[in-house]
Parts: structure tokens; sequence; C-alpha cells
């Protein structure tokens, strides 16, 4: 059953929000528990969505691609900042 794309990513960004105050940076399979009802794809194509709007940012290390909040812990360039 497809669910409705904007009350998806409505449901993602409150998710990550919260999760953010004490877990800043979230794999993807994670977000699937902001909707139990939307498929898996539906759910990346909704963060993949919130990305390319700036209300969510990727964090890669090379491996692994995680999905965070702006604003909340280190982002990608500080979290590889050369001291």
């Amino acid at each position: 059953m497809a669910v409705d794309k904007e009350e998806l990513k409505q449901k993602i960004l409150e998710f990550a929000t919260k999760k953010a105050a004490h877990k800043s940076k979230m794999y993807i399979k994670d977000l699937y528990k902001a909707d139990p009802n939307a498929s898996p794809r539906e759910v990346k194509k909704a963060a993949n969505e919130l990305v390319r709007e700036g209300k969510l940012e990727y964090f890669s290390s090379g491996s692994t691609v995680m999905y965070g909040v702006p604003g909340f812990g280190k982002g990608v360039e500080e979290a590889f900042e050369e001291e």
C-alpha cells in the first residue's frame, strides 16, 4: 500500500528530530521506524528528498551512509577535520 509522500516526509523529519536529541546520526533502517506502513524504498526516496530540500543531511564515512538533522552533532566537515 503506497503512502502519501508528503505525510511520510513529515513523519521522517519528526522522527529524526526527536531522535537527534540523543542520537545525531541514523542509519536508513532507523528511519524505517518512522512509518511502519511505508516500504523501505518509499522511506529511502522520501529521506533523499529531505536531503535535497536541506531538511536532512548525509553523513558518510566512506563505507556507511547515515542521515542526520542539520545542526545536531558533528557535520561531515567537523568529523574529518585535521587538527
